[in-house]
This record gives C-alpha cells, sequence and structure tokens, in this order.
C-alpha cells in the first residue's frame, strides 16, 4: 500500500524501495509477490530502468503465469529495449489468455511494423558483396529469398527512410498505391503491394497485400470474376490473360507464368523489384495490341 501512494504520487524511486521491503519480507503468498513485483517493475519502467522492469515482469509471470499485468509489463519492457520478437512473443502470449486485450493488441501491431521497418530500413552500400542488385534495400530476409529490390534515386535522404518510394512507372500512376508497404505477417511470409498494368487500355488495378506464396492465377480469378467497365471487347478474361514483367535495364520482356507464385516470379535472376512495388504487366492473349506492343522487343516466353 505505501508503494502504491508513492507510485501515485509519481515518486517512482521510494515505490521501488517500497515494494522491495514487501518483497524482502517473503510472505509466502505467490500471487501477492506478483503484484508486488509487477508494481515495482512498472516503478522501475517509470525510472527508465527496462532492464530491471523486464526481470521484474519475467519473475512475477513465474509465479502467476496469467498475469495480464505482468505479460503486459514485459513486453513494454521488449520494445523499450527494441526486442521485437520477444515483444510479439509476450504479446502473443497475453493473447492467449485474453484476444481483446487492448493494449496488447496494439502493442503486438506496432512490433510487428516496427520489426518490419528494422529489416528494410536503410540502402546497405556493401549489400552487392551477399546478394547481386543495384542499390538494394534490405537484409538476409531479403537475401535469403533471392530477392532484389532498388530505389528509385531521391533528392531528400529522408524520403526513403520508410523503406518504400512512391510508385510512378511509365506514365501509369496509381494513387491508391502511395505509402503501400510490404510487410511480414505472423507466419513469417512476406505480403506485398502489387501493381497490374494494363497498356491497352492505361488502366492499373493495386493489391494492397499480394501473400508470397499464392499464385497469380488465384488473384486473376477474383479479379476478373467480373468484368472490368473499360473491357469492351470483353477479353480480358482470366484465363485468357498473359502477364510479362519488363528488364528495363537490358530492355527485354519475359513472360509469367500464372500458375506460379508471386515469390517465385521474384525470384527470378532478371526480376527488380522496383521503388518496393513488384509490377506486372497484363494483355489479353493474341491481341493485335500486344503483337503490336512486343514488335521489335525481345520477348522470353514460357
Amino acid at each position: 500500500n505505501e508503494g502504491n501512494e508513492y507510485f501515485k504520487e509519481k515518486d517512482y524511486g521510494r515505490a521501488v524501495a517500497a515494494y522491495s521491503e514487501g518483497l524482502r519480507r517473503r510472505c509466502g503468498d505467490a500471487e501477492l509477490d506478483a503484484v508486488l513485483l509487477t508494481n515495482r517493475g512498472a516503478a522501475h519502467f517509470h525510472l527508465g530502468n527496462y532492464r530491471s522492469a523486464l526481470n521484474d515482469a519475467i519473475q512475477a509471470k513465474k509465479l502467476k503465469p496469467t498475469h495480464l499485468k505482468a505479460i503486459i509489463r514485459g513486453a513494454l519492457c521488449h520494445m523499450e529495449l527494441k526486442n521485437f520478437s520477444e515483444a510479439i512473443a509476450w504479446c502473443e502470449e497475453g493473447l492467449q489468455i485474453d484476444s481483446k486485450e487492448k493494449k496488447l493488441v496494439e502493442m503486438r501491431a506496432k512490433a510487428d511494423k516496427l520489426k518490419l521497418e528494422e529489416t528494410f530500413l536503410g540502402i546497405q552500400t556493401d549489400f552487392s558483396t551477399r546478394c547481386q542488385g543495384r542499390a538494394v534495400l534490405g537484409t538476409d530476409l531479403l537475401c535469403k529469398r533471392n530477392i532484389k529490390l532498388i530505389l528509385e534515386p531521391s533528392d531528400e535522404e529522408e524520403e526513403v527512410s520508410d523503406g518504400l518510394a512512391e510508385i510512378s512507372l511509365d506514365g501509369f500512376h496509381s494513387d491508391s498505391a502511395t505509402g503501400a508497404k510490404v510487410h511480414l505477417d505472423a507466419d513469417g511470409n512476406l505480403n506485398w503491394p502489387v501493381l497490374f498494368l494494363y497498356p491497352e487500355h492505361e488502366q492499373t488495378d493495386f493489391t494492397v497485400a499480394f501473400h508470397e506464396n499464392s499464385r497469380f492465377i488465384d488473384h486473376l480469378m477474383v479479379m476478373f470474376a467480373e468484368l472490368p467497365p473499360w473491357d469492351l471487347e470483353k477479353k480480358y478474361l482470366p484465363n485468357n490473360l498473359e502477364l510479362y514483367f519488363e528488364d528495363e535495364e537490358r530492355e527485354e520482356m519475359y513472360e509469367v507464368n500464372p500458375e506460379h507464385t508471386l515469390l517465385q516470379v521474384l525470384q527470378h535472376e532478371r526480376y527488380f523489384v522496383k521503388a518496393g512495388t513488384p509490377t506486372v504487366l497484363v494483355f489479353a492473349k493474341r491481341s493485335p495490341f500486344s503483337k503490336k506492343y512486343f514488335s521489335g522487343k525481345k520477348v522470353h516466353r514460357l
């Protein structure tokens, strides 16, 4: 009680001393000791003693595994210590007890975001020694997947601090795509923003979260379940489409197998993810426009 009074007065140093005195009395009541440890951890936390606060949360959780306040405090400590993976694990543990606990839900989302930013932030100039590619953004997460990511040059260094630039490709622009970012899900898989370009009609589609293990045909079946209003000739049907990506450096086109997953395409030796957003071009099969579009270009077909 004395510790609580000091805590209310924001006299956290004396609160720590009072809770510590209570613990030294060894009352034998595990639940009371868990409360004392959790409260002392909160006082340490406000003093900036995050390691001490975390140790108290760990001890409190051992005494009472379902003590949500201790779990929340431990997760907060890991956030402050930038141990985002551990913070996520603590949040998951707490959400198993109470799946609607607002603090844990919000912290889990924030930890995911910060973990991803930590993974992707910064252009590594020496990354080419481990992965091929120009101006590659990322770390081992991309290297292990053999994905080559390049950023558009920016006048302001701060503009690339979030990892992705705005989308502007060959005259096409998608406002809805601006600011969308690749993110890591709870299972450790990447979900990418993907831009579909339809050169014949100068139209675009944008998928906010294309799971790296999803096939292109699965997305096409959903996207073209109904004919788009601009397809007056009714030829943009899921099984009547051809997908391509462009190798801008060599000015060559590569056909994409619709049965392939996004990851399989991103791992192609000549695929470079531009501005953080994979892009594919979509044509109706054997259309006069596509024949004209590919005229004079080297095309690698399936």
